[in-house]
C-alpha cells in the first residue's frame, strides 16, 4: 500500500479560517457540531479511504458502476489507479451500516501539487489558473435503492472537504446524464455554449466541464431556495466524517488545533434521514 494513502500532504487551515467558513458543518472530529445544527442519521457512513481494504472497496464500486454505462472503459478500472495514490488526492467511500458493504465512492484531486486531470484535455480560463482548485472524479454508486441518497451525501462530503481545505473552486468533467445532476447542484459550465467536449484523458468520452465557487455556494443555494439547502447547510451528519481518525497524518507544517477536540458536543435530538425529502 502506498504511504500516501495514509499520509497525503494537505495544509489544514487554522481555527480563524474555520470560523470564517461559509456554512458547511465540518466533520465530527474537527468541531463536534458546535453550531447546534439538528442532527440527522444516515443508514451509511462516508469516510476517507485510508488503507488497502477500503480502497479496494471503492474500486469495486467504481468498476461496477462504470461497467453499467461504459463497459469497455470499465475494464481499465478493475484495479486502483495511479492517481488514487498521488499527494493532494483523497478517495471517499460510503459503506452500509448494516453489513459494511460499499455503496459509493468519489475521488477528489487538488491542484496543490500538479495540474488537475481534466487539464490534460482542456485549458481552464485564465481566472481559474491561479486559484486553489479541486476536481471531483470517479463518482460512482451501487444500483441499490439508496444510490440517490448516497450520491447526495458524497457530494456534500466533497463540499465539506473543499471548505476544510479552503478550496476556491470545485471543478469537474461530467458525462450525460450526471451533468444534469451537477447542474442542479449549482455547478455551471466553464465554457457556456461549448456543450460536451471529448476528454482525451477519459477515453475521448464527451463531457461537460463545470465548476462551482465554494465561497458563494451557500448564499446562492439559499437565494434560490434550493431543495438540498437544509441537507447541505443546516443539518449535521456525523455519519459524513471526512476527517474522522485522520486519514492523512499531520505533516511538519500542519497547524494543529488540539483544543478543538475538547469542545463539548451540543447535539439536538437526532432524526433519521428521510429520502423522500431529497428532490435530487
Amino acid at each position: 500500500m502506498n504511504a500516501n494513502m495514509t499520509s497525503g500532504n494537505f495544509s489544514t487551515r487554522p481555527i480563524e479560517t474555520l470560523n470564517q467558513m461559509s456554512g458547511f458543518a465540518p466533520s465530527a472530529a474537527r468541531l463536534r457540531n458546535p453550531f447546534k445544527l439538528r442532527e440527522e442519521i444516515l443508514p451509511f457512513t462516508v469516510r476517507l479511504v485510508r488503507n488497502e481494504e477500503t480502497l479496494n472497496k471503492a474500486v469495486q464500486v467504481r468498476h461496477s458502476a462504470y461497467a453499467r454505462h461504459l463497459p469497455v472503459f470499465a475494464e481499465t478500472l478493475k484495479e486502483p489507479e495511479a492517481t488514487d495514490f498521488d499527494d493532494g488526492v483523497v478517495v471517499l467511500l460510503a459503506e452500509s451500516k448494516l453489513d459494511g458493504s460499499p455503496l459509493g465512492t468519489m475521488r477528489i484531486q487538488t491542484n496543490q501539487y500538479k495540474p488537475l486531470s481534466l487539464e490534460h484535455s482542456v485549458n481552464l480560463p485564465e481566472l481559474m489558473r491561479d486559484r486553489f482548485l479541486a476536481e471531483t472524479t470517479r463518482l460512482a454508486v451501487t444500483n441499490e435503492k439508496t444510490g440517490r441518497m448516497v450520491k447526495v451525501a458524497l457530494i456534500k462530503a466533497g463540499f465539506q472537504f473543499c471548505e476544510l481545505e479552503s478550496i476556491d473552486v470545485m471543478v469537474l468533467a461530467a458525462r450525460a446524464p450526471l451533468d444534469r445532476h451537477y447542474g442542479r447542484m449549482l455547478f455551471e459550465d466553464v465554457y457556456p455554449g461549448m456543450g460536451y467536449i471529448p476528454m482525451a484523458h477519459a477515453n475521448n468520452v464527451l463531457h461537460r466541464v463545470m465548476a462551482c465557487e465554494i465561497g458563494t455556494a451557500r448564499a446562492r443555494a439559499e437565494a434560490e431556495q434550493h431543495p438540498l439547502f437544509d441537507f447541505f447547510y443546516t443539518t449535521y451528519h456525523a455519519d459524513i466524517d471526512i476527517e474522522g481518525d485522520l486519514a492523512y497524518a499531520p505533516g511538519p507544517n500542519l497547524v494543529r488545533n488540539d483544543y478543538i477536540s475538547s469542545m463539548p458536543a451540543m447535539y439536538q435530538m437526532p432524526i433519521v434521514f428521510d429520502a423522500q425529502r431529497i428532490g435530487f
